[in-house]
Order: C-alpha cells, then structure tokens, then sequence
C-alpha cells in the first residue's frame, strides 16, 4: 500500500479499520501503520480511534488533473498547455524550471506534497498532502524582464479573483507577494524569471494557498497563519474546484498583463491593498524605519511616507515589509 493509496482511503472522513485498509490494499497490517506513519511525518494528521481504526479529523479529496481541466471554459482549456498533478515532487516550480526548455507556454506543475517547496528569500513552505494547493505555471514573455515589473502584484489579484469565484472574498494583498486574511498568511507567490532582461524571458509563478492546516502547522510556520477552512467557517471549497479557478484566472490574467502589464490590475490591487494607510515597519540591509503606506506606482513598488514626511519607493526584493505595532 502506498501513501497516496492510504490518504485515498480514509479521504470521506470516516473511520477505516487497519484490517479493512489491509485487505483492500493485500498487504499486511504493519504495512498500512508504516504508511500511516509515513503520511503523519509529512504533516497529515491521521486520528487513531479507540476500538481501533483511522481517520482525518475532516473529509478531502485529491487532486486530479482530468477534473480540474474538464471544468475549465473550453476557450480556456485551449490556451492552457500542459497540466500535470504528481503525488510529490521536490518543488512545482523546480519541475517547471528544469524543463523550460520544452514546453509549451501555460504550462501548469500541481502536486499533494512538496519536498523542498520555498517562499520568498527561500523560505521552507510546508506541504502535507491533501490539505492545500501547491501550484506553478510557466509564462513566456518576448519583452524581456523590463517589462514584468508588478507581475508578483498581478498574481495577488488573480489569486484574490480565484477566491471570489469559489464565494470567498474576505482575503487581501500584502506587497509584494503575500494573502492575508485578517493578519495571517492564507497564500504567498513566488515569482522567478529566466532568459534575457531586453529580450525572450520566461517566469516561472509558484503559488500556494492554505485549504486546511492542522495545528502544528500552525506552530512550526513560525508566523500566523490561516487556512480557507477558517475563513469559510470549516466548509472549504473543494480541492479540485478551486484549482480550476485558478488555473482558469492565471491563464486568463496572464495573457492580460503580457498586454497591458501591471497597469491592468492597477485599480483591483487598490482595492486589496491591506498596506496602504497602515503604519509600517520597514527592514532593509541598511537598518529599519517606521513609515506609514501609500499604496504602490505604476511598476508596482511599494511608496511609504517616513516620518519626517519624505516619500519613499521600496521595491528591493531584500527588504521586509511589516505592520508597526505603534
């Protein structure tokens, strides 16, 4: 029995006796433990019953990349190339990266887990399987990395557009690259960029979005985070319908910004900018300084005003950005 056969198993929410997971899977009963400590070392928090048997604390399904492209539009569908969901990988946005050279643009990596999967400035981002969505997708650009600048921002609003589409529009955007609902983390972006700065270039944009995180994932995130579980009141929406959405939003955004760039996506960002007239604290590898937000230009950097009145734009990749507590 393998780990992803085990999680399949026990998806309805029910519990599933060790005799019964056995027989079904012609195995052993210590083999369907060592599976289940197998799924528990990844973070999956598999409930053992008194009077024996197993379950998740609540109901999943897994992901699967037939469902989610027949429920895209078909002139959507069209556009999107290939559309690949693995039990694991090291990182999504490693697979695409590795195979840049061959595919075809939209390509789109999802997997239940990630051994390896990062955060901005290489951040670990944990990634138990059938609980969230670990999802990257290739675009190709002619203009050259010039041209992308606020596509992290752009993202954050076709994430924020995915959410409305499943009924969920509590979330807002943290700059450069952050979801947050109330003051915790619901999903962050990672953008990466290839090729040439006047010329061909490639971004390779991971995303990952919290559907159910159990509590010690809480503890070991090492910052607040949240899940869609908590913001919908314990009804998520299904896995594979909401990686539908987004797939559908970033095909469909994409191609916008590929056009018009960030100034597309100018007004929504607005809208959804948690930042703006919020008192800041800003960390830079010169020191740090308290500003309050206003908002963000054209390219998409973030403008603070400082103390002493002066507007500054902060759009370094090596600066943090964080709500003051005075």
């Amino acid at each position: 029995m393998l780990a992803r056969d085990l999680l399949e198993a026990l998806a309805g929410g029910d519990a599933v006796s060790g005799a019964v997971l056995a027989k079904k899977a012609g195995v052993t009963r210590a083999a369907v433990w060592k599976q289940i400590e197998a799924l528990r070392l990844k973070g999956v928090p598999v409930e053992a019953k008194v009077g024996g048997g197993y379950r998740l604390p609540w109901p999943t399904e897994l992901l699967d990349g037939q469902r989610i492209r027949a429920a895209l539009p078909p002139a959507i569908s069209a556009g999107v190339g290939m559309l690949e969901v693995h039990w694991e990988i090291d990182s999504t946005s490693s697979e695409l990266a590795r195979r840049i050279p061959v595919l075809d643009d939209l390509a789109f990596v999802i997997s239940e887990s990630q051994s390896a999967g990062r955060g901005r400035r290489g951040r670990p981002w944990l990634s138990p399987p059938g609980m969230n969505l670990y999802l990257s997708v290739l675009k190709r650009f002619d203009a050259g990395f010039a041209s992308l600048s606020g596509l992290s921002l752009a993202v954050g609003v076709m994430l924020i557009r995915a959410m409305g589409e499943v009924g969920i529009r509590t979330p807002g955007l943290k700059w450069p690259n952050d979801v947050l609902a109330g003051n915790a983390k619901l999903a962050g972006i990672l953008v990466e960029l290839s090729g040439e700065y006047s010329g061909p270039c490639a971004a390779v944009i991971g995303v990952g979005v919290n559907i159910r995180l159990p509590d010690d994932l809480h503890e070991r995130a090492g910052q607040p985070i949240t899940d869609l579980a908590s913001v919908t009141g314990g009804e998520p929406p299904g896995r594979n319908r909401f990686a539908s959405a987004l797939v559908a939003e970033l095909t469909e955004g994409l191609r916008t910004f590929e056009r018009h760039g960030f100034a597309a996506f100018a007004d929504e960002y607005v809208a959804n900018d948690l930042l703006r007239g919020e008192s800041l604290r800003i960390i830079d590898p010169r020191g740090e300084y308290i500003a309050v937000g206003e908002g963000v230009d054209e390219r998409g950097a973030l403008r603070v005003r400082r103390a002493d009145g002066e507007l500054v734009t902060v759009d370094s990749a090596e600066v943090s950005v964080r709500r003051s507590a005075t």
